[in-house]
């Protein structure tokens, strides 16, 4: 069984009606300094976590007197631009004490359909985790539209979770997990402990209730946890009102938890693998050896460039007789890699004209 007592990299998904209180509209600061906390208490232990936090546009709806109704399009957008700069500044704030710094990361579903802005992304996510920060990641609800918003953070958080290999994903609700049926009103309905696999039956349970400022009901979860095990991140969905949640929960509380169906690594090499390549970078023995070994690629290993692929395009790898030896997301297009191809890292900004990055293919984003 997963747990956030093992798990290296967490992502928790905070709705709106947890974050907000509902009548005043104000921020619940007693609840979110305890949420600090357990985050204090998580990365004390080596844990990179990232927050996936809904509440903009409650705490800005507030703030601009708006009514307490399903808002237009640009209403929301507007309240979201005011509430945005409050959410950000009381997380910074509740962190603060504990020495942790937050970073502001906001995303549209394009960031993650298109795959270059997707491994864009992705880097700025690891490099913010690598230098300790704590990313606060919401929709981008100032400039989403119906067309590109995802709708509700529990998938958004799904697929951060997934972009990020993440061990386990925490979605903080106003239940304590998923039930055989609406516990308000069958006195009767069981919940579940774990799920091992999300079947028709497990997805029919899932109705639609959900609070006045949530947007996301059972069904929204469900969802999240069909993406999330499929990419090798366990997920758990808790009751989070009650201060201290995450502490609350790695203590044993109620919850579901669904089992992920691989590890995040291998979930991910196999995505990859399953792409159709644009194009192919012929390399080295010296480079062979170093894939092996389980290094990234880099421009001076790379012979020859063939097709035509851009930024995030998937590419075979092969070697000079011609045997393919995987495939991975390249980070510059063909032009680009014929430019810089048996050229040293540290050339790559005299060719190019700008700094680049290392490696042409990254080992994390590479099937071998």
């Amino acid at each position: 069984m997963a747990s956030l007592s093992t798990a290296r990299r967490i992502v928790v998904k905070i709705g709106s009606a947890l974050l907000v209180d509902r009548d005043s509209g104000d921020l619940r600061a007693q609840w979110l300094t305890a949420l600090a906390e357990d985050v204090a208490r998580l990365k004390a232990r080596g844990a990179d976590v990232i927050l996936v936090s809904s509440g903009s546009i409650a705490l800005g709806r507030g703030v601009l007197g708006l009514p307490p109704t399903v808002l237009a399009l640009e209403q929301s957008q507007a309240a979201a631009a005011v509430g945005q700069i409050r959410l950000a500044r009381a997380y910074e704030e509740a962190l603060a004490p504990h020495h942790i710094t937050a970073g502001q990361v906001l995303v549209t579903l394009e960031d993650s359909a298109d795959r270059r802005r997707y491994l864009n992304s992705r880097a700025t996510l690891e490099t913010l985790l690598a230098l300790g920060v704590v990313p606060i990641v919401n929709e981008n609800d100032t400039v989403a539209t119906d067309e590109i918003r995802y709708g509700d953070n529990d998938r958004l958080a799904a697929q951060v979770a997934v972009t990020v290999g993440a061990d386990v994903l925490v979605l903080l609700s106003d239940i304590d997990g998923l039930y055989t049926g609406n516990p308000k009103d069958d006195p009767d309905a069981r919940r579940f402990n774990r799920v091992d696999r999300i079947t028709p039956e497990i997805e029919a349970m899932a109705g639609d209730a959900g609070s006045g400022l949530s947007k996301g009901g059972m069904k929204t979860k469900i969802m999240a946890a069909r993406m999330a095990t499929a990419a090798g991140c366990a997920m758990a969905i808790t009751e989070g009102s009650a201060l201290n949640p995450l502490t609350l929960l790695e203590g044993g509380a109620n919850a579901t938890w669904f089992t992920a169906q691989l590890d995040p690594q291998a979930a991910r090499k196999r995505w990859i693998a399953a792409m159709k390549p644009r194009g192919t970078v012929v390399i080295d023995a010296g480079a062979a050896r170093a894939l092996s070994a389980g290094r990234s690629l880099l421009p001076a290993g790379v012979t020859r460039v063939e097709g035509s692929f851009g930024r995030g395009d998937p590419v075979a790898i092969a070697d000079e007789a011609g045997s393919r030896l995987g495939q991975g997301l390249t980070r510059y297009t063909a032009a680009e890699a014929e430019a810089i191809r048996g050229h040293q890292s540290h050339e790559i900004e005299e060719i190019l004209g700008n700094p680049g990055r290392a490696a042409l293919i990254h080992r994390d984003d590479m099937a071998l």
